[in-house]
């Protein structure tokens, strides 16, 4: 690897730096947020912000109207974005939007991508990724998907339940994970508008940070034509692969920017705050937090453009990306914890964005696979390596 970047990539860093600092930062105390994210008024004002600053849906193909980032300049930009909670929002590259967006410039077919896709990046419509279902249904192990697709003339008929939809309150569309009559999983475009497919009710969570919250969805013979099926009947579960793994990927950058904000404003407050006589920071408890602080993030950013160089060289990445979420969702969650404490009774509350930081973050150990998870998938991937060998 080699960690130089190239100066077109530190131009657009310093864009994003400014843009944030001087557009998004100042909304944080907007009252347009809500328990459930950042309302649709807030989103579009967000969006307006990045689109004229020309930084819009940048992770998207030029044909499609982005930039066409690499792995790793998304890598640097999504960590500059997320510097602030509503970063992500306003450059539409929040999930679960950017992982679609990714899977369907991939696997979609052009009809659906007019349809669809364009107006997607292009911020004026939001999406929804339904695949997660309460028990008995598919959660960390998603052979045991429950939701099912039946063909019928020219449609499918799918019913089942879905919950813990990123995104589902206020998006236009959604990719539904279903299994079809053969007993494979396949992948179906909708609007949300549609008879059968109903919204049951919000799911209070620790996190504010999604815009549309997280959702328990029913599909009541959903009718879904034949021709918005997404890719092949049957792929659903290949496909998801080509949208997990980056997409992964893109959640431990964001949660790099929101952890380096954390320590950025314990580290000022260790800076300037006295007790017993000294500055804060002069106090061996809490120096030594703000190095270890250091070394988390410089861990986690390592881990993350690795990963990102893998997938750029046109690699799965499914090893790495696993390694990788575990790494971050760790490593940032003690970053962060380590500045509420440095921050005493202000990191407790609303006085300082760490407090938001830290609810928002928590959640990072299982959302995309818990780690358990993750470790188990790994420790198989290692033991195979001596499959048919001698140790």
């Amino acid at each position: 690897m080699n960690f130089a970047l190239t100066d077109e990539l530190q131009a657009l860093q310093a864009k994003v730096r400014d843009f944030i600092a001087r557009e998004i930062i100042p909304l944080e105390q907007d009252p347009r947020q809500t328990p459930h994210g950042p309302t649709e008024d807030l989103r579009q004002d967000l969006v307006a912000k990045a689109r004229a600053w020309g930084l819009l849906t940048p992770h998207a193909s030029p044909e499609m109207g982005g930039l066409g980032l690499s792995h790793i300049a998304k890598a640097v930009i999504f960590e500059e974005a997320a510097y602030s909670p509503l970063g992500p929002t306003a450059m539409n590259i929040h999930a679960p939007d950017e992982g679609n967006i990714h899977l369907m410039e991939v696997v979609a077919t052009e009809a659906q991508k007019d349809r669809w896709l364009r107006p997607l990046v292009q911020g004026h419509i939001r999406s929804c990724f339904a695949m997660t279902e309460p028990a008995p249904g598919a959660g960390s192990d998603p052979s045991m998907l429950a939701t099912i697709a039946v063909r019928d003339g020219d449609d499918y008929v799918i019913n089942g339940h879905k919950w813990l939809i990123t995104g589902a309150e206020g998006a236009s569309f959604a990719i539904i994970m279903a299994r079809t009559e053969d007993g494979n999983a396949t992948m179906f475009l909708t609007d949300t508008d549609k008879p059968g497919f109903i919204l049951e009710r919000m799911m209070d969570s620790l996190d504010t940070c999604f815009t549309g919250g997280h959702a328990v969805l029913r599909f009541d013979n959903l009718r879904v034509p034949a021709a918005d099926v997404l890719g092949e009947v049957g792929k659903g579960f290949r496909y998801a692969q080509v949208r997990l793994a980056p997409a992964r990927l893109t959640h431990c950058m964001r949660w790099l920017g929101q952890a380096r904000r954390a320590h950025d404003v314990a580290t000022a407050y260790a800076h300037r705050r006295e007790s017993f006589g000294r500055r804060l920071g002069e106090h061996q408890g809490v120096g030594f937090m703000l190095a270890d602080n250091e070394m988390d993030l410089l861990t986690t950013r390592l881990a993350i453009w690795h990963c990102a160089w893998v997938l750029d060289q046109g690699e799965r990445g499914n090893f790495e990306s696993s390694m990788a979420k575990v790494i971050s969702s760790e490593g940032i969650w003690r970053v962060i914890d380590r500045s509420v404490q440095i921050l005493g009774g202000q990191g407790v509350t609303s006085e300082a964005i760490v407090d938001r930081i830290f609810r928002d973050a928590r959640g990072f150990r299982i959302y995309d696979g818990p780690n358990e998870v993750h470790r188990m998938s790994l420790s198989r991937k290692i033991l195979a390596r001596l499959d048919g060998g001698v140790q």
